[in-house]
């Protein structure tokens, strides 16, 4: 662990002008936002109702009604909240902002006296509060509408629905801990993280306390989940916890004792967000430790190629090492939000670059296939391989999606989508008294603080469709270290830099290669940068990438990669039947950037074979006829942008022809 830890930028000093990302960052204020807005409002024509803002007013007495949706629809707003604070950061918004406050006020007035803001438990079970944290998300909840209220004052500077959420917050410290009512935990992680974060606006110490104790207390004996499900006035509330088992909730062992991602796959990774958090703040190598131990596990042996986690579609779990199926896998947007949240902090505590090519491969992947290109329809679900016609309702593909979808009843994955576009900013940089460390090559222009002084960053790019990106860094003092991410993926990488001296009338530029020692994969400069125009280059070809045979689902098959982005074929390019398709790595790979194609993307043409059909007759299952192969051209497009021109097959993993 490092002793001073880098932090991220804050997302109103610095301005994203990507090629690549502004398409989907602009769509955050212009399209996403406005929608979400109306899906909240049940105002989305054939789309699954919302009725979140609605349970509000009922809660605050302004309406009659009953509470309506999953006992966690308030995350629904406060995710929405959280995507408003992060725009106005960067792009202020007088109506937005009324219209965000005008919420806050809502949730104000449907605050409980002593604090406490849930619609579901203040509409429908008041006399139920805290007494089933095994499925309630009470905590859960809290924990979303923390970080809202966080987002919310970084965005605006405005304070009142910090004070609101630090009422409950109060709350919840009064009631939680060794000498308080109640000795449990959140079955849901959430609170943790955000605790730690209104501790970092607040200064209050007790919040950051709370987050410890919540960590701490995972996992004991006797277990509390167990224990409080044989109260004779437990109420259930989802049928699919019969049988419930402490591993789902990260919570079968202490958490320093636990090595591998077990359970429902967004509850481990906020959960190792706050534990990473807190062994920082309280420097506890142990915690510390399995924070490595689980991170390793997971991208080593139970993440998919675009970042995905959560292999099963029953209960959104992780299973066991290598079980990584392509076509029935659950791989939750949400979950792979959270995964690079977690590689984030983890990057930011070692300093160490190999946390941030795992957070890169989930956003441009992922996270990214989780939305259409017009903000408008999202996917919950990210399969590696889809055939529209098996994905039937009540059959085990009746989770995975072939187009998406308007909205969904449970709706975490749209806001935390818009949340995450919203503040793609606090990815880029990461700042310390140390130096700069730049972590993703995305065009941007940035005011830098550091030790008293003020620098202006600016980077240029047109990253992943080019492998090249310049740097440039004005201050009035040297800055102190700077340090810029050599992926896994680079080949031949290099900087130059070039000076430019003499007058108006006599401008001459030399250049020359900038000498640098990589340092846990971040190429660091020591030089004075100052006034220099930093170019980098490296090569990053498609290539052809081949799982760990352990991998049973991949196993005699290949998949094309491009710097970050992970490729896919479609139907709408090679034709159905996907599965008849051979890909003959022993030819080139041929890159081709097309403007027209999905808002400009490179697309990648392969060569191959496809198994011949013609001796077969429709009535005819099994039959023992020689295969036969007929050459084609194969084409793939970039994962995140599947399912953008219609309805068709999908497959990310090609058997290779041997």
């Amino acid at each position: 662990m490092l002793k001073k830890r880098m932090r991220s930028v804050p997302l109103n000093f610095i301005r994203i002008g990507d090629s690549f990302w502004k398409k989907h960052i602009d769509l955050v204020e212009n399209a996403i936002i406005p929608y979400q807005w109306e899906a909240m409002n049940d105002r989305i024509p054939d789309a699954e109702s919302s009725h979140c803002i609605e349970n509000f007013r009922i809660a605050a007495g302004e309406k009659e009604g009953k509470f309506y949706g999953a006992v966690f629809q308030d995350t629904d707003v406060a995710k929405w909240l959280e995507a408003v604070g992060c725009s106005l950061a960067g792009h202020p918004d007088e109506q937005l902002e009324e219209t965000a406050d005008e919420v806050i006020d809502l949730i104000g007035r449907a605050q409980q006296p002593d604090g406490y803001i849930n619609t579901y438990f203040t509409i429908q079970a008041p006399e139920e509060r805290w007494s089933n944290l095994t499925e309630g998300h009470e905590l859960y909840t809290a924990g979303h509408l923390i970080e809202a209220a966080v987002a919310y004052y970084y965005g605006t500077g405005k304070r009142k629905f910090v004070e609101i959420m630090s009422r409950f917050a109060d709350l919840i410290c009064e009631t939680f801990g060794e000498d308080k009512a109640i000795h449990g935990y959140p079955g849901h992680p959430e609170i943790e993280l955000a605790l730690i974060r209104l501790y970092e606006v607040t200064g209050k110490k007790q919040y950051l306390e709370t987050a410890k104790y919540f960590v701490d207390m995972r996992g004991g004996e006797p277990n509390y989940f167990l224990e409080e499900r044989k109260r004779a006035d437990y109420k259930k509330i989802f049928p699919e916890f019969e049988g419930y088992l402490p591993l789902y909730s990260q919570s079968h062992l202490p958490v320093r004792e636990q090595k591998t991602a077990e359970g429902h796959a967004v509850r481990a990774v906020y959960l190792y967000c706050a534990m990473a958090d807190l062994a920082y703040e309280y420097q506890a190598q142990g915690l510390f430790n399995a924070c490595e131990n689980l991170w390793n596990n997971i991208v080593k042996k139970r993440m998919y190629i675009t970042g995905g986690i959560g292999s099963s579609g029953l209960l959104e779990r992780f299973t066991t090492d290598y079980d990584l199926p392509n076509e029935r896998n659950y791989s939750e947007t949400c979950a792979s939000i959270g995964l690079a949240l977690f590689g984030m902090r983890m990057a930011q505590i070692t300093r160490d670059a190999r946390y941030v090519d795992t957070v890169e491969r989930a956003l441009y992947n992922t996270m990214l296939a989780g939305i259409a290109l017009d903000g408008k329809s999202f996917f919950y679900v990210n399969p590696l391989e889809v055939w529209p016609d098996n994905c039937l309702p009540k059959t085990s593909l009746e989770h995975v999606k072939s187009i998406r979808q308007k909205w969904f009843g449970v709706a975490c994955c749209p806001p935390n989508i818009a949340r995450t576009l919203a503040s793609m900013g606090q990815y880029i940089y990461s700042v310390s008294e140390e130096g700069l460390c730049v972590n993703l090559f995305i065009e941007n222009d940035c005011e830098l603080r550091l030790g008293g002084e003020t620098y202006l960053v600016r980077i240029k790019s047109k990253f992943p469709c080019e492998n090249r990106f310049t740097i440039q860094i004005a201050g009035d003092a040297k800055l102190p270290n700077l340090w810029i991410r050599v992926p896994a993926y680079a080949r031949s990488f290099q900087i130059i830099g070039t000076d430019i001296e003499g007058t108006e009338e006599s401008i001459k530029a030399s250049e020359h290669r900038v000498s640098y020692k990589v340092d846990k994969g971040y190429a660091h400069i020591r030089e004075d940068v100052a006034g220099k125009t930093l170019t980098v280059t490296f090569d990053a070809p498609a290539t052809f990438v081949r799982a760990n045979p352990l991998v049973r689902a991949d196993a005699g098959k290949v998949c094309i990669v491009r710097g970050p982005l992970v490729y896919t074929f479609e139907e709408a390019d090679n034709g159905e039947n996907l599965e008849a398709l051979y890909i003959d790595t022993r030819q080139p790979l041929v890159e081709e950037y097309q403007e027209n194609l999905l808002q400009g993307v490179v697309k990648v043409k392969a060569q191959g074979k496809r198994m011949q059909m013609q001796a077969w007759s429709e009535d005819a299952l099994y039959q023992e006829i020689p295969v036969t192969l007929e050459d084609i051209t194969m084409t793939a497009i970039p994962y995140p942008y599947w399912n953008n021109r219609g309805k068709g097959e999908m497959c990310v993993w090609i058997k290779e022809l041997l």
